[in-house]
């Protein structure tokens, strides 16, 4: 699993913009967050610079302005986004939530084959249940709600 990186929702908002052109002018991005988002041109320079000195972008001088290309990986930065949140969520809510995700989302029929071929591996070695992991074990028939 890749490093996490803690970008906030608007950070995320320009490295989707920068992952889809492979690289971008600082005018470019502002002119895409205007439209995209409606941000002032500050906004836009500001979260530049953030991404920057996170080392999620790398920048070059050119001319008066600066070429930003990305330092991660787009779908490597998801993944890890999404396990992050995944690991928030007792393990018993997993199943339920992918479901969810599946029947609430867009889905090409190529993503619906490469899932179903995914399920169809892992239902071999899947476990009848799961159990909850908010809590040390030696508390849950007790204390715990899911259990009950």
């Amino acid at each position: 699993m890749t490093e996490q990186i803690e970008i906030s929702n608007a950070e995320w908002e320009v490295m989707r913009v920068i992952w889809t052109l492979g690289q971008a002018t600082s005018r470019q991005l502002i002119e895409i967050m205007e439209v995209k988002q409606n941000w002032k041109p500050a906004t836009t320079k500001t979260l530049l610079g953030r991404l920057v000195a996170k080392d999620v972008l790398e920048t070059k001088k050119e001319g008066r302005g600066f070429i930003y290309s990305p330092l991660v990986q787009e779908q490597a930065t998801i993944d890890a986004q999404l396990m992050q949140n995944f690991s928030n969520i007792c393990q018993m809510h997993v199943g339920k939530t992918l479901a969810y995700l599946v029947e609430n989302l867009s889905l090409t029929q190529s993503d619906i084959a490469k899932i179903t071929a995914k399920l169809e591996d892992k239902k071999g070695s899947a476990p009848e249940e799961l159990e909850c992991d908010c809590i040390p074990a030696e508390f849950h028939r007790s204390g715990c709600q899911q259990c009950k």
